[in-house]
């Protein structure tokens, strides 16, 4: 008597037949789905961008990112106390020496209607903006194009009591505006960001295809 080849399982002819070529007809739309995902993971470099947003009792800034400073005009080695001043477009990461420089900067002259607050725990890079006076602090030293990155906490506060704005605010400068990192961005959570969609996107392509292809295959 002829024995089968099949696993004592119950399973069919067709359905052993389908799970050895499944994976070979997969192969060729799995490596696709890779390329396509790397290429869209690639991110040029980021302009340097400060998130404030609600963490619990705390609110928290964190900052990442480089600045070019083409376009502006370095003004005086000082220092700026750490903290934030929504109506006058004004906030200062770190407590280090700075290097102020002065521009044209085109965007919002405030973010809110609170005064000054102090930051309460620092860490990372000193930077500021100071928009009504039109200025960006980096630094002492700092280098062109070097990335940054840092963070604040204010302490038992909330998004209201700093008087902040909910949005995204961005300030340029230079005349070269086409070039990388001549811009700053504030990000307060609380308006609707649309996503690029892309990961979203690929993986609905990918179960698609999936789909498509094990009707192809009968299984």
């Amino acid at each position: 008597m002829r024995r089968s080849a099949l696993p004592d399982s119950g399973m069919s002819d067709a359905a052993f037949h389908c799970m050895k070529v499944l994976p070979k007809k997969l192969l060729p739309l799995i490596l696709f789905a890779i390329a396509v995902t790397s290429f869209f993971s690639v991110q040029p470099a980021q302009a340097f961008t400060i998130t404030l947003e609600q963490m619990g009792a705390n609110v928290v800034a964190t900052g990442s990112g480089a600045i070019n400073l083409t376009g502006l005009t370095f003004l005086t080695a000082g220092s700026a106390s750490p903290g934030i001043d929504a109506q006058a477009g004004s906030i200062t990461m770190g407590d280090a020496p700075l290097d102020i420089y002065h521009g044209s900067l085109t965007g919002p002259t405030n973010f809110g209607t609170g005064g000054f607050v102090a930051g309460n725990t620092l860490s990372g890079d000193s930077v500021s903006i100071f928009a009504q006076l039109g200025q960006i602090s980096v630094p002492e030293g700092y280098v062109s194009g070097n990335p940054l990155s840092d963070s604040m906490t204010f302490d038992n506060a909330t998004i209201h009591s700093l008087g902040l704005r909910p949005g995204t605010y961005t300030w340029t400068w230079g005349t070269g505006t086409g070039l990388a990192n001549q811009f700053v961005t504030l990000i307060i959570p609380g308006t609707t960001v649309p996503d690029s969609g892309s990961t979203v996107s690929l993986l609905g392509c990918a179960l698609f295809g999936f789909a498509a292809l094990r009707r192809r295959l009968g299984c």
